[in-house]
């Protein structure tokens, strides 16, 4: 056999491994998911990331807008909170900052600096009614009053003697 039977045995081997791959939905740790009676006394659910990249699940209390991570106070108030669809909190707060990642100070920088597919679309809009249009074609029906016009012109020349 050659190389290029090989990659193409190869190819049909990724291909069926990859048809019963189900895609998998996004699940809370064990033990880490807010219950109801838990989000009524403000419990959330802290995604904190560490500095070489791992990151890990915790659940906390809000008090006074504040998280207590590591002994050291950490915002916790309403824009930085984020839901599922089945509403649980979650905060995703770097472990070298005080301040959490924000959905809403992101979404405004992001316009501001142009990055938002939002923008994206109303660029695109701006653009398609600022092109440079052609020239409108006249309609049919001009074009056959202009005919009969020049075809009365030519049947009068001809009938009255043509100018000579």
């Amino acid at each position: 056999m050659g190389i290029q039977e090989d990659i193409k045995e190869l190819k049909d081997i990724v291909l069926k491994s990859q048809e019963g791959v189900k895609e998998k939905k996004f699940r809370f740790p064990f033990g880490k998911k807010v219950g109801r009676s838990q989000k009524k006394k403000n419990f959330v659910t802290v995604l904190t990331i560490n500095e070489n990249g791992n990151y890990v699940f915790k659940k906390y209390q809000i008090i006074d807008q504040t998280v207590m991570h590591d002994l050291i106070p950490r915002l916790a108030t309403a824009g930085h909170v984020m839901f599922d669809k089945k509403g649980n909190p979650l905060i995703i707060l770097p472990n070298w900052s005080v301040e959490p990642f924000s959905p809403l100070d992101h979404y405004e920088e992001s316009l501001v600096n142009g990055q938002n597919a939002k923008g994206y679309k109303i660029l695109m809009a701006k653009m398609l009614s600022d092109k440079v249009s052609e020239k409108p074609k006249m309609g049919n029906w001009i074009k056959w009053v202009i005919g009969f016009v020049l075809a009365g012109i030519i049947v009068y020349a001809l009938v009255s003697g043509g100018g000579a």
